[in-house]
């Protein structure tokens, strides 16, 4: 199923590989932050609860 890429493979291959990467690291980043967030947003609702 893989094309022939001829004396390009290693290019497309390595360009492949780093679009991966950025997509993994993006989602990782992107999960972290979230957690962070979240974790921020139940602090101010419990401090809140306590005040009012």
């Amino acid at each position: 199923m893989m094309p022939e890429l001829g004396k390009y493979a290693s290019e497309v291959m390595s360009a492949y590989a780093v679009s991966l990467l950025l997509l993994a690291a993006l989602l990782v980043v992107t999960l972290w932050r979230g957690r962070a967030a979240r974790r921020a947003l139940e602090e101010t609702e419990a401090e809140a609860g306590r005040r009012g």
